[in-house]
Formats: C-alpha cells, structure tokens, sequence
C-alpha cells in the first residue's frame, strides 16, 4: 500500500526517510518526485497544495502531520476520505513546555529583570505567589487539558475555556460564548490554544483583551498563543500593549508566516516572538505512530483522532 509524503514549507526529506525505514513493506513516495495517483492510498501531509489530495482516485486516508487542520480544510476540492489528527506524546509534550515557560517567564517578571540586568542594575521586585495568579486557556482538547495538568501542579489557579464543559480535578471549566465574559473577567494570563474556525477567527482582539482581569497580581494581563495565526489581530494586540491594556505578548503564530521583517512584533519590548516553533512535528516522534494507525485500519478497526469537519477540528 502506497504512502504519499508531502508538505509545504518543510524538508520532508527525514520524514519519507523515517517512513521508509519504519514501514519497509510499504511504498513511500516522496511528493516532490513523479508518482502515480492511482497508487497512492494514503498521504501524511502538510499544507498539500489545493487540488493535489483530488487527484489521488484511491485515497484511502488522510494524516495531517501538524495540530491545525485549517489550512487543508480550506482546499475546496478536498476528497471525502478520513482526516485523521495527529495526537501524539511528543507533541504534546513539546507544546505544554512551551506553554509552561512562557507562563513563567512573565510571572517570574524576567522582561524586567533582563532589562535590569542590561542597565546592571541590580533590582528588587515583589514576585507573588503562583496560587495568587489566575491562568486561563482557551481550548481545551488534548493540548490544552495537558497544560492545565502541569499548571495545576505548579499551584496556579487555572481555568478552561472550551465548546463545552471539561472536568478535571483543579481546573474550573467554563464553556460556550455565554461563559466568555466571566472566564476572561478572572483571567491574568491567557493561553489560547484554540483551533482557527470561522467561529474563532480574529477572536484575540481588542474587545476581548478589554474584558481581562484588571488589578491582578501582575498588574497586567498577558496574552500567551500557540494556537492558530488567524485567531489574533496583531494591530490590536500592539494597541493593547501601548495603552496598558495587556502587560505583555508570546506569541508563536501570526497571521502572515513567517512574520514580515517590518512586523513592530519582533521589537517590541513586551512582546516574546518564537517562529512557529512551540510543538514542533518531527518524524522521531509521529511516523511510528501513523503506521500503527494504519496497520490497524487494515486489520478493520476504527480509525482514531478523526477531524470533524463541520466543527473545523
């Protein structure tokens, strides 16, 4: 059974390596040398160009090698074949340490202590208590639930954002457009980690940030997004930083990627800019993984982590 390899953006060439080597019984083409679409019975991709997946006649299935599925949903011409997500360990794991350092780095106040430290001076500032300080995150899929855990267990008080309700032991759960206001109204620092739908898009704005927490132990609210670059205007988040209505920004995604040179993102000093980066896919931590799943969808069981394609994710 043939697998088609191909992305937009990324050296997929460790990838139909890994592929290769991992599923030896398997024909693995690379996307970007000639092969035959009546072959190819399931692609791992990328941001595929629009149209390509339409010309595959026996597709069979689709693995999306990254977390946000918006970009292929946006292919009009998509074949009516299974999208699967990928849910893996690493990946998850990669993105709630990023996560968890950037939560950190600005409520242990390192901007001011850098800026200190280049001044050489030597500077005394009040560091509140981590079950002083209200982290709220928007999505709460497998991502956001693992940051929840990890937050909880470094004593912050942490709340969830999502569709509908989720229980889990510390975490106060709001849900649906009637609980926005009150989940953002006890927040300090944001961590938004949600898919990009027609819903979500444009969601991080200036009316949104206006209904945070005021008069928190920060001071200021901070934004904190590793989920999708459409769900943020960036004119509004610098407007917000200038006037004092966020204390501070990291941001991983953004709406033009990668982020122009002129962007007043890269220097502004209340704002973290990592390029993309957060939970990086990489062919050690996924390959193993989507052979599995589709040894196992040979053998007849269900496919697992399936994109709803009306919800968007």
């Amino acid at each position: 059974m043939s697998i088609l390899i191909t992305a937009r953006r990324w050296d997929i060439t460790p990838w139909v390596e890994r592929f290769r080597r991992l599923g030896p019984d398997r024909v693995v083409h690379d996307g970007r040398e000639p092969f035959d679409p009546a072959a190819i019975r399931y692609a791992a991709v990328w941001r595929p160009e629009p149209g390509l997946l339409a010309s595959l006649p026996n597709l069979k299935a689709i693995f999306n090698l990254g977390a946000g599925v918006d970009a292929l949903l946006q292919d009009k011409t998509l074949p009516d074949v299974p999208i699967i997500r990928i849910i893996n360990p690493d990946l998850t794991q990669r993105m709630s340490e990023w996560v968890i350092l950037q939560v950190l780095y600005h409520f242990r106040q390192l901007p001011a202590h850098r800026a200190a430290q280049m001044a050489r001076h030597w500077l005394s500032i009040d560091q509140p208590a981590a079950s002083s300080v209200r982290v709220g995150i928007m999505g709460m899929g497998v991502l956001g639930q693992d940051a929840a855990e990890m937050l909880i267990r470094l004593g912050f008080q942490v709340a969830g954002w999502s569709r509908t309700p989720k229980a889990m032991t510390g975490l106060r759960s709001f849900s649906g457009a009637a609980e926005l206001p009150a989940f953002l109204a006890q927040t300090d620092i944001l961590v938004v980690l949600l898919p990009l739908t027609p819903e979500t898009d444009g969601i991080l704005n200036r009316d949104l940030f206006a209904q945070l927490a005021r008069g928190g132990a920060l001071g200021a609210p901070v934004l904190i997004n590793a989920g999708r670059g459409g769900l943020q205007r960036e004119a509004d988040i610098l407007v917000a930083l200038d006037d004092g209505t966020l204390g501070g920004a990291s941001l991983d995604v953004f709406e033009v990627e990668p982020l122009p040179e002129e962007s007043p993102l890269w220097a502004h000093p209340k704002v973290v800019v990592t390029p993309h980066c957060a939970a990086d896919s990489t062919p050690d931590g996924l390959v193993a993984g989507i052979l599995a799943d589709i040894a196992a969808f040979e053998r007849g069981e269900k496919l697992v982590n399936l994109v709803d394609r009306r919800a968007g994710y």
